[in-house]
């Protein structure tokens, strides 16, 4: 009897210390679609049947709005995932909305994303995920707007949600949809002086998200970030973006190392497509394995069961990446 207690204790142990297994995909954010060898093969390897694809961003230009940056689609792009359209719509596309405005924006956002699936053959699942940062000003026309949306598409909306959004739920309000995606990344802005990682800090997140459990919406995919770049920051203490460099690029004759992650340069010259001066500071950003799972552990106790759809779907990003 003693030794069957003990057996089921192990087995209880073993049981609650088992890993969660988190299904995955990706997110696609390039303006052209197309997969070269390495995204391919881990897009294939990705559990969870979707690969969720910006189609435009929406933007108001001189009082009228307009789709920005339309996808285009290689003739080499092939996958057996269903695409979900994915649109980014700016808050200011908001301020002062009417509801004559509303409906037409929800008409052609739909007609845009149906043209471009029927145009470039894309296999799409019956969801259109918008991603807007919405306030506290504009949350009332951008729920009557997520309305519209699904009576004039038929389809299942979603959206994403940031984390001030959770954190503060009473101003922002609780959007009308059944599912989100929560979006695990920018917990602060890169073009402030600071020593914290803008793209995914920890601690901050943790914050956000205390009250997690607390949100109403209960189906809650998960955005992480797999992505990376470089601030530069020059003589006047203004910053700048350079995209997808890691701590490899920073290993040059040219550049002084400042830390593990930061250097400055010492000889003027082009450095990855830019023309950098002597003296000025490259900083990159990248998020580790450790930080990924310490995100994955904290939201398991908040979330009972949880996709994860890493941002995003770049060579650059995935190589040498265990997902």
């Amino acid at each position: 009897m003693k030794i069957l207690r003990i057996l089921l204790l192990f087995f209880l142990m073993a049981s609650c210390s088992k890993k969660e297994n988190h299904p995955y995909t990706f997110y696609y954010w390039k303006t052209n679609l197309k997969l070269d060898q390495e995204e391919k093969k881990t897009l294939d390897q990705a559990s969870v049947p979707y690969l969720y694809t910006r189609f435009f961003d929406v933007d108001k230009v001189g009082g009228k709005f307009q789709p920005v940056a339309v996808i285009t689609k290689d003739k080499s792009f092939e996958s057996n995932k269903q695409i979900v359209p994915t649109v980014f719509i700016t808050n200011q596309t908001l301020l002062g909305i009417s509801s004559e405005e509303i409906k037409f924006l929800a008409e052609s956002i739909h007609q845009l994303v149906q043209k471009k699936s029927q145009e470039y053959h894309l296999k799409i699942n019956n969801e259109i995920q918008i991603d807007c940062d919405w306030t506290a000003g504009t949350r009332d026309d951008y729920f009557k707007f997520l309305k519209e949306l699904k009576k004039v598409s038929g389809k299942e909306i979603t959206c994403t949600l940031r984390l001030h959004q959770v954190k503060d739920k009473k101003q922002t309000g609780i959007p009308p949809v059944e599912k989100v995606y929560l979006m695990c990344y920018s917990t602060s802005s890169p073009l402030e002086k600071s020593d914290k990682n803008s793209i995914l800090d920890v601690h901050i997140l943790k914050s956000y998200l205390s009250k997690m459990e607390d949100y109403p919406i209960k189906k809650i995919e998960v955005a992480l970030p797999i992505y990376s770049w470089g601030i530069v920051t020059n003589h006047l203490d203004k910053h700048r973006l350079i995209n997808a460099l890691s701590k490899k690029d920073l290993e040059n004759p040219n550049f002084k190392k400042i830390s593990d992650h930061e250097v400055e340069i010492m000889k003027d010259g082009f450095y990855f497509g830019n023309y950098l001066n002597k003296g000025f500071k490259i900083k990159v950003e990248e998020i580790s394995k450790e930080q990924l799972e310490d995100v994955t552990n904290f939201l398991e106790k908040k979330i009972p069961h949880f996709n994860i759809i890493y941002y995003q779907l770049d060579s650059k990003f995935v190589l040498d990446r265990k997902f």
